[in-house]
Formats: C-alpha cells, sequence, structure tokens
C-alpha cells in the first residue's frame, strides 16, 4: 500500500476519532502496527501536525460563526473591562479559562506523556477508564443546563477534564463531554462546549509544532501531507455534524463498547500470545 492511500485512510481515521469520543491518538498508534505500515512519514511529528491542522479546520468551519462571535465578543469585554454584560464576551473568557489546565500541562508534560504513555497498555487502559466513566456520565447526568448557565466553576472542571485528554487513549471529547454531563448538563450542549473549548487546544498544539516546517518538507511528501490534512479536514467537517445531531435522541454508550471492543483487539494483538 503506497504512503498516499496511507495518509489517506489516517487523515479520515484523525477526521473521525478526534471529535468522537474513542480516542484519536489511540487509533493513530495502534492501526499502523495492526497493519504493519513502517512509513517514516506516517511516524512523524510533521505528520501529526498535519492532521491536527486539518481537525482544527473542520472545527473552525463547522463552528465559523461562533467562533467569529466570540472573537468579536471577547475583544468587546476588553474594549469595556467586563465580560459579564455581554453572553458571547462571558463565554469567550470561560473558554479561555477551561483552555489553561491543558494549555499548560500540555507544554509541560507534553514529551513526557508521549515518551512514557503511549504503550498499547496504557491505551487500552484508557479506553477501558473513561468508557466506564462516559457510562457512568450516562446514567447519573440531569441534562437540563444550558451553556447560558455556564459558571466559572464549571468551565473550570471541564478544563481540568480535559487536560486529562493528555493521557493516551482517553479523548478529549469524551471526557469534556461526560464531565459537562456531570455537571447537569445537555448532551448536546456539553459537545457544542466541548468542541468550542477544543479549538485553542488543537490551535495551540499544532502551532508549538510547526517548527517541524522549518527545515522544509520533502518533495515526496508534500502530496501525501495534504492529503491527509485535505481528508483530515473533511471528514472531521463531517464527524461534528452528525455527531451533534445524533447527541439530539441518543446517548454515547454505542461509543462506550466500541472504546471497550477496541480495548480487548488491543490486548489481544499485543498481549495473547
Amino acid at each position: 500500500m503506497g504512503t498516499s492511500v496511507e495518509s489517506i485512510i489516517l487523515g479520515i481515521i484523525q477526521g473521525l476519532t478526534e471529535f468522537l469520543p474513542i480516542s484519536s491518538t489511540a487509533h493513530l498508534v495502534i492501526i499502523p502496527k495492526l497493519f504493519g505500515w513502517h512509513a517514516q512519514l506516517l511516524n512523524s511529528l510533521t505528520f501529526d501536525v498535519a492532521l491536527h491542522l486539518g481537525t482544527l479546520l473542520a472545527v473552525l468551519s463547522y463552528f465559523f460563526k461562533d467562533t467569529a462571535e466570540l472573537i468579536a465578543g471577547f475583544f468587546r469585554g476588553l474594549s469595556k473591562r467586563s465580560f459579564s454584560a455581554d453572553p458571547k464576551s462571558r463565554l469567550s473568557l470561560l473558554i479561555l479559562i477551561g483552555t489553561l489546565p491543558a494549555g499548560v500541562l500540555g507544554v509541560l508534560l507534553e514529551k513526557w506523556v508521549e515518551t512514557k504513555f503511549r504503550t498499547p497498555g496504557v491505551l487500552a487502559g484508557a479506553l477501558i477508564v473513561l468508557g466506564v466513566v462516559m457510562w457512568y456520565a450516562e446514567r447519573t447526568g440531569s441534562r437540563i443546563k444550558k451553556n447560558d448557565s455556564l459558571s466559572m466553576k464549571d468551565a473550570i472542571i471541564i478544563g481540568f477534564a480535559q487536560a486529562l485528554a493528555l493521557v493516551p487513549g482517553t479523548s478529549r471529547s469524551g471526557i469534556t463531554i461526560s464531565s459537562g454531563l456531570f455537571l447537569g448538563y445537555d448532551r448536546e450542549e456539553a459537545a457544542r462546549f466541548s468542541f468550542l473549548l477544543s479549538i485553542p487546544v488543537i490551535a495551540g498544539a499544532a502551532i508549538l509544532k510547526l517548527r517541524m516546517f522549518a527545515h522544509g518538507v520533502p518533495p515526496n511528501d508534500i502530496a501525501p501531507l495534504l492529503i491527509g490534512t485535505l481528508f483530515s479536514a473533511l471528514i472531521g467537517f463531517l464527524a461534528i455534524k452528525y455527531f451533534m445531531r445524533y447527541l439530539r435522541r441518543h446517548t454515547m454508550n454505542v461509543f462506550v463498547w466500541y472504546r471497550f471492543i477496541f480495548a480487548a483487539v488491543i490486548i489481544i494483538f499485543f498481549y495473547v500470545k
């Protein structure tokens, strides 16, 4: 299989798994190993940046109006020296505050987490643990609150939950949506805040890693990188659209079972002789 075909498959996987609560890291680490893909580009930080740029484009495209209003609201809040009166100003500040835990811990711990925790055992364990958390959140959450009632405390709690997604196999969307459910938020509202909260984190991670492009990209790698980015963006957009629609009427339990099955596949493939 050629590198371009593999980059298409991984772009599709990134687009789906970045926003569905099933862990993009687990899939991007395990699937190449399952199929024996050893191309250097596919295991590089350069390719990782390309895929994350794709998902950043996806979430910015889907929430373009919301993002523009939040940016405008943030600067209105700055100019008025108050973020409390304007709902968009207030929400922009809460997103910024909720981003801080993951941003700070990401800068401090990213290299350590990526080198120590990207093992099949950790990935399988995280898939199972958060699967249980998601299932319990669905059972206990009241699902009555809307994002216009989001408090500073709730934003900080969800922000720290997002920071836990640094552990590979966790899923940023899974843990933040679950946190929203535990706090009593409507499922779709929790997902919307989760995705808006992901924008600064995905953008920050991509920007920090853009230095990988400082020395240029080999000509043979340009096409696979562009293809991976394109498919990551396209599939990511569709994943957000249909996942948001799905959550209006359904629980996340189907994804809980998927996590358990994928964890079982990892355990069998890597540990059962």
